[in-house]
């Protein structure tokens, strides 16, 4: 008598398409909730960096008679390319067209330069080469993720007839903002929008936590993350009407953060 190998039961149609019907159910309850979960861990990188910028700063101020990393006094504006074009207006770079350090990029040299990288948010919307942008500081223009204000100026550019010297924010004693409240927010993460029509100038989107959160650097060395969703920690500047107010828009968002210290 011969011995017959036992029969293999395969799935049928029906079986296979309740099981992908399964995994699809159940990836559609994980994927929301993995992907809030990596945008938690982002926030809280970005929390971190903060913190350790405020630790640069205030180590900064503590060499230089209580001032923050201030300037440096703004190049002839040339192009609409140039993102610095006004002394001491709140910026996101860190190098200037001619690769000099400016805002936060004057604590590379020695207060960041064991973690460069902390400059830029892991949170950011759009693909982000920091390495790329750290390798341009000395030689060009470079820009980070987050907004610094080292002092109160939006004009769009200098007027060589007419020039102004904002004053440095000291740690002791930072002066009120233009609402007449006490100077809080030193950074921010930039959610900045701007038409297409831009980018020829290199101008271009950058927001950060699907806007939905900014991360602020407060004075004491504090960094929160505030709620975006009405959108008042953003600079739009779709509308051409706004562009000539880019600066006073960066400073206003500021302003806010002052008020929710």
């Amino acid at each position: 008598m011969s011995l017959q190998p036992p029969t293999r039961r395969a799935f049928t149609l029906i079986e296979l398409l309740v099981v992908l019907g399964v995994i699809g159910i159940l990836a559609s309850l994980l994927l929301p909730a993995l992907a809030s979960a990596r945008a938690a861990g982002r926030r809280a990188a970005c929390l971190s960096n903060l913190r350790q910028i405020g630790l640069a700063i205030h180590a900064y101020a503590m060499d230089e008679d209580g001032e923050i990393p201030y300037g440096p006094k703004a190049p002839p504006f040339t192009s609409p390319s140039n993102f610095y074009p006004s002394t001491g207006a709140p910026t996101s770079l860190v190098s200037l067209r001619n690769g000099g350090p400016v805002g936060l990029g004057l604590l590379l040299a020695d207060y960041l330069a064991a973690q460069p990288r902390v400059l830029f948010c892991p949170g950011a919307d759009q693909r982000l080469n920091a390495d790329a942008e750290l390798a341009l500081v000395g030689h060009h223009q470079a820009q980070a993720s987050y907004y610094y204000r080292h002092a109160g100026n939006t004009l769009l550019f200098d007027d060589p007839n007419h020039p102004v010297t904002p004053e440095h924010i000291r740690l002791a004693n930072p002066g009120n903002n233009r609402d007449g409240l006490p100077i809080q927010a030193l950074a921010i993460d930039s959610q900045f929008l701007c038409p297409e029509e831009l980018e020829s100038f290199n101008v271009r989107p950058r927001t950060h936590h699907r806007r939905e959160r900014a991360t602020v650097l407060y004075l004491d060395g504090r960094a929160v993350s505030q709620a975006n969703a009405d959108g008042r920690f953003t600079v739009d500047i779709r509308d051409y009407a706004h562009l000539r107010r880019t600066f006073d828009q960066i400073l206003a968002v500021l302003e806010r953060a002052d008020r929710e210290h």
